[in-house]
């Protein structure tokens, strides 16, 4: 427009120099295009006062309007023209403080690009997976439920299992390659190998009964000693409909103590504690939860007695915690957070298997296998050495979401520190050497702080406890092996 009005006199001269009828013409045109550049004049005008008054009494609406694609003068930005200069400018590494990242992933250190932080965003109750917006967790798809994250948190809130303080054997499977023989155990007979469901990493049992293979081939288990580990259930109907064929009944998940001083496949010898979890699941595979059995026989006094457990609703596609506790004579069985039997007098064991039975073995899954040895009373050990190691409170690889199982431990500190209120602890978090230095010292911190939140939840003053994040800082044992690993990832309450 400016353009035209500049013209203007060219044109007025050039009407002079045509013929009087084409001349009329010509100036009705020259006033009809000052009329439209005066009117576009003013609606600029106008719409740079209203942008004025906009700003000045409504700020946020202003920026929304500049966020959808106004641009500072005015000009229209397409989206797409937003995300790319977005993304030229690149995020900043939250873990290490690199610039410039464009990727999904930071550019000098791995560390995953954070998800955008609402003021409604929400914690999956499922997987643990924190940030969600949405309807469905973007981690593992479930469905948003705020009630289920409350009921989840109470279900294991009289959770009273507790692991044993030394590690003697563990394997969450995460550096394992796929397709290959779990490296840290042994097989009977069959098969068994590396898989992964819905990205976590596991041991598929396939035909194979496996033991942990635990320096030699020792035994391993002690008089005071505890066993943790999850197996995946899922629905008959959906193995038929996977596999294409009619499975022709059930198998169980087995998990067998044995009492011989040597770890072989032949003279085992008496079974102390034999646990069978049946698959039966419901006919209707629309049905996301069945009842479901847990079966065991155990030897005391040179006989064989049997129980029976029934739960109620037990979802299935989906992972469940198995814990056992031995002391010395008397045994404890827990299926996520019930505990579905209390044997009084049994065998000790000394070393274990795990297998599936039936024609399907190779749908069987398993992962996190942790064995440990018994408890020293936390006030003993507070007593004597001013702080608590404990491995009993977990989170899932690469994450600072506490595991429900983990109630048991926290119950017990909870309890210690309400019989002494002069109580007061430094809650340190610590790694293994596994990954990215800064990557382990951010993730400690996370731990330790969430910790310490669980437990102001649950009643303790917030200026009792701090929380500190060591990292891969201060092992306490050698990070070149998988137990040394496992004995550094560890939480201590150390006194104040």
């Amino acid at each position: 427009m400016k353009t035209l009005l500049k013209r203007l006199p060219v044109l007025a001269i050039a009407v002079a120099l045509v013929m009087p009828a084409e001349a009329q013409f010509f100036d009705q045109l020259i006033k009809s295009a000052e009329k439209s550049a005066e009117k576009a004049v003013q609606k600029n005008v106008n719409k740079a006062v209203q942008k004025g008054v906009d700003k000045a009494f409504d700020p946020k609406t202003y920026q929304g309007k500049e966020k959808k694609g106004e641009g500072q003068e005015g000009e229209a930005v397409e989206p797409e023209q937003q995300q790319a200069q977005a993304e030229a400018e690149g995020w900043t590494c939250p873990a290490c403080g690199a610039k410039g990242n464009t990727g999904k992933f930071c550019s000098e250190c791995g560390a995953k690009r954070p998800e955008p932080q609402q003021a409604e965003s929400w914690t999956c109750a499922k997987c643990g997976h924190a940030g969600n917006t949405g309807k469905f967790c973007n981690e593992c798809g479930s469905p948003r439920g705020a009630q289920q994250i409350v009921q989840n948190t109470l279900a294991w809130n009289n959770y009273d299992f507790v692991a044993g303080d030394e590690i003697i054997f563990e394997d969450n499977n995460a550096n394992e390659p796929l397709g290959e023989f779990p490296a840290m155990w042994d097989a009977f007979n069959g098969a068994a190998e590396i898989v992964q469901i819905s990205g976590v990493k596991c041991i598929n049992l396939q035909d194979a009964e496996i033991t942990p293979l635990y320096q030699n081939n020792k035994t391993y288990l002690t008089d005071v000693c505890t066993i943790e580990m999850d197996l995946y259930y899922r629905h008959e109907k959906v193995w038929e409909q996977e596999m294409g064929e009619d499975l022709h009944g059930w198998g169980d998940y087995n998990i067998h103590l044995y009492t011989s001083d040597k770890v072989a496949s032949s003279d085992r010898g008496e079974a102390s504690l034999n646990i069978y979890l049946p698959m039966q699941m419901d006919e209707d595979a629309n049905t996301k939860t069945a009842d479901q059995r847990v079966m065991y026989n155990w030897r005391a006094n040179g006989e064989t007695r049997n129980g029976e457990y029934q739960l109620r609703s037990v979802e299935h596609e989906a992972w469940h915690h198995i814990a056992i506790s031995f002391n010395k004579r008397a045994y404890k069985i827990y299926f996520d957070n019930q505990r579905v039997a209390n044997i009084p007098n049994a065998m000790a064991p000394k070393w274990l298997t795990i297998n599936g039975t039936n024609a399907n073995q190779r749908l069987f899954f398993v992962k996190n296998v942790r064995i440990a040895k018994g408890a020293v009373p936390l006030y003993d050990r507070v007593a004597s050495e001013g702080r608590i190691i404990t491995y009993g409170i977990t989170f899932d690889v690469g994450k600072a979401v506490i595991k429900p199982e983990s109630m048991g431990e926290i119950n017990r500190i909870v309890q210690l520190m309400n019989d002494d209120p002069s109580l007061r602890f430094e809650v340190q978090g610590h790694t293994d050497n596994t990954g990215s230095a800064t990557l382990n010292q951010t993730l400690s911190e996370q731990r330790a702080q969430a910790i310490v939140n669980k437990l102001v939840e649950m009643g303790i003053s917030a200026d009792r406890l701090t929380g500190v994040g060591k990292g891969q800082s201060a092992p306490l044992a050698d990070n070149s092996t998988d137990e040394g690993r496992a004995k550094n990832r560890r939480v201590e309450f150390v006194k104040k």
